[in-house]
């Protein structure tokens, strides 16, 4: 919980129309304090005295491209108090400064990409940028070909959308939901796969014998149960000696006014949490951090973590 003089800090920082002009505009994309300038009509000094500001208060990060410093949010290590209150102003920030500084922004960014090719534009940053044929389902469904699995136990696993990827590369593969029309759709939608069958229970209590599986998927699971710890326990149960576990969930956050009409009933896991949990359950985990964060807001953030049991066990 922060101290009142740390909270009266970062109103301070935030309550300044300026740096909040940067903010939004570096919420959308890198740019230079040229590009800043331009966009904002503001001087130089002034803007590099802001930019200067938010980023010894972690609120923006920078890098270097050459001779250009370009300047962002810093999303991946935002102190908390300026992320949760970014959040609630970036959330309703309705202005006609503002949407004039984005038309100008836009004029700068097209100006930006018509001066370099486009490789030389997305260097660093390609994850960020549009280009035909580069999406993350094209490139997931290509990684898969590398896949070698055995039985995978797909436990939350909604109307079939994972199963379906993944089950030209495993031995067999068992959706599990406790939702029946869930079940149902995933049986149409995997109606001409030959190794996917399909049950209906709960990731509290799974209805499959010790030693079922090999791999196990739990993707947004976690934050719907009210029993996470139990949930990986029987995890442990069903699955063979040195047998995988993926867990993918939303990381902590202080929305759940926005998560529960989805069904949740956890406010996310920090990876430490995560982390112990798998623990506790008799995994070893060779991999738990915040993968990804969502650009609207509130801007949630995954954790994923990769861990096995034991061989022998």
């Amino acid at each position: 919980m922060a101290s009142l003089s740390a909270t009266v800090t970062t109103l301070q920082l935030l309550g300044e129309p300026t740096r909040v002009r940067l903010m939004a505009l570096l919420a959308r994309e890198e740019l230079t304090v040229a590009e800043l300038v331009a966009i904002t009509d503001v001087g130089q000094s002034s803007v590099s005295t802001h930019l200067g500001r938010l980023r010894e208060a972690g609120v923006l990060r920078d890098r270097k491209a050459g001779a250009s410093t370009f300047y962002a949010l810093n999303e991946a290590a935002m102190p908390l108090d300026a992320r949760r209150l970014w959040g609630v102003m970036h959330a309703d920030l309705t202005d006609g400064v503002l949407d004039a500084d984005k038309t100008r922004m836009d004029k700068v960014l097209a100006a930006r990409h018509a001066a370099a090719s486009w490789p030389d534009v997305v260097a660093g940053e390609m994850e960020r940028h549009y280009s035909p044929g580069r999406t993350w389902e094209a490139m997931a469904r290509g990684l898969l070909g590398l896949l070698r699995l055995g039985d995978v136990l797909d436990a939350g696993s909604g109307d079939g959308t994972v199963a379906q990827m993944i089950a030209p590369r495993a031995r067999s593969v068992v959706c599990l939901d406790r939702s029946e029309r869930m079940i149902a759709a995933a049986k149409a939608r995997l109606a001409k796969a030959k190794n996917v069958s399909f049950a209906i229970g709960d990731v509290e209590a799974l209805p499959f014998a010790a030693r079922s599986f090999d791999e196990l998927l739990l993707f947004n699971v976690l934050p719907q149960v009210e029993g996470p710890a139990k949930v990986l326990a029987e995890a442990a149960r069903v699955l063979r000696p040195g047998g995988s576990v993926v867990v993918s969930a939303l990381a902590g956050h202080a929305h759940p006014a926005v998560t529960a009409p989805y069904g949740d009933v956890q406010p996310g896991f920090s990876p430490t949490t995560l982390k112990t949990l798998l623990k506790r359950a008799g995994f070893v985990v060779t991999h738990c951090d915040v993968t990804s964060r969502e650009k609207r807001a509130p801007h949630f953030e995954i954790a994923t973590a990769f861990a096995h049991l034991p061989e022998g066990t």
